[in-house]
């Protein structure tokens, strides 16, 4: 094989024309579609990352909403608590309040059926010692065991009504 140093040169030279054509009409639309695909890619990273910070951000905020609502929660539920045992407390006042009130009525009532219980004996009572008067006045009776026979007869009965 022999090397024809012709054919070199004129591929050199066809190497070169042909660079100079790529460089001149190819390359530089070539670079710059790949620089704005390097720029593009980058934008997207930074807008990923922001939006990655803005995605833990939002979620610290959820985080903090939610963690607020549960102690909110439970601050509710402690007040419920405590308002319930109030209006616990308050019932059951009222309720021996009532009782208390209840009674005393009660007791009060049953204070004025004895005093007219009391009052109602001391009538008959009264009306039957005139009965018994009345009676000794029209037997005539002689002082003996006819007429205390008579007298506690007459106090049986008016035992027995008791």
């Amino acid at each position: 094989m022999s090397f024809v140093w012709e054919n070199t040169l004129l591929a050199i030279i066809a190497f070169a024309i042909l660079y100079w054509l790529l460089s001149r009409y190819a390359f530089g639309p070539l670079f710059s579609i790949m620089e704005k695909r390097r720029e593009l890619v980058l934008t997207q990273m930074n807008e990923a990352a922001q939006t990655r910070e803005q995605a833990i951000a939002y979620v610290e905020e959820q985080k903090q909403a939610l963690e607020q609502a549960r102690k909110e929660a439970h601050d509710i539920i402690e007040q419920s608590k405590q308002t319930g045992g109030k209006q616990a407390e308050s019932i059951l006042a009222d309720a021996k309040a009532e009782a208390n009130r209840l009674k005393d009525d009660a007791v009060r009532e049953i204070e004025s059926e004895k005093n007219k219980a009391v009052a109602a004996l001391r009538s008959e009572l009264g009306t039957a010692s005139v009965q018994i008067a009345s009676k000794l006045i029209k037997k005539e009776v002689e002082n003996g065991p006819a007429q205390e026979e008579l007298v506690n007869q007459y106090l049986n009965e008016v035992g027995g009504r008791q």
